[in-house]
């Protein structure tokens, strides 16, 4: 195998390593992340290789109280699942064909959930049109109060605001 495939393979390997995980230093891969090379490097076809296939060569090559691999380890489950993925082909063949599947790929984001931008979302969260407590949470640029808006704070100075129309209502009688 050529140094520069290798140097590929390495890539890609790191590249599935890291995704999806802040703290992931790209020098293990765990099993969703496996199971998601195989899937996006199109391993797993449905017919020779199937999601299970691919779960149980994961469980086989790892440490036993590990719940990684390495990339020398990652290298032996290729080799156990290619000769399964491309049956008519002899051991080297078959390892060169899985490799070729998964030299420079990268995780896909296909059917990742978009940020829904509709009409209704606009006006759900439109705190003009809030009534009632809730409309008493924001001020008039529609920026909410925090703490203001949710509690009813102490007022301190010594004015009581129940005397100030106290005297309003009695001299109407």
């Amino acid at each position: 195998m050529a140094d520069g495939g290798d140097m590929e393979l390495l890539a890609a390997f790191r590249k599935f390593a890291v995704h999806g995980d802040t703290k992931a230093s790209g020098k293990e891969l765990n099993g969703k992340n496996w199971a998601k090379l195989c899937k996006d490097c199109k391993i797993t076809d449905g017919k020779n290789v199937s999601s299970t296939d691919v779960d149980i060569v994961f469980s086989k090559v790892k440490q036993k109280t590990s719940r990684v691999i390495t990339y020398e380890e990652f290298q032996t489950a290729l080799q156990e699942l290619a000769p399964k993925r491309f049956k008519g082909q002899s051991k080297e063949e078959a390892l060169e064909s899985i490799h070729k599947l998964v030299e420079g790929r990268e995780p896909s984001n296909a059917g990742v959930t978009k940020v829904a931008k509709a009409a209704a979302l606009d006006r759900l969260t439109d705190a003009s049109r809030y009534t009632g407590s809730h409309k008493e949470r924001f001020d008039g640029s529609g920026r909410g109060k925090g703490r203001e808006g949710r509690e009813e704070l102490v007022d301190n100075t010594g004015y009581v605001g129940a005397y100030k129309n106290a005297g309003t209502y009695d001299q109407k009688k």
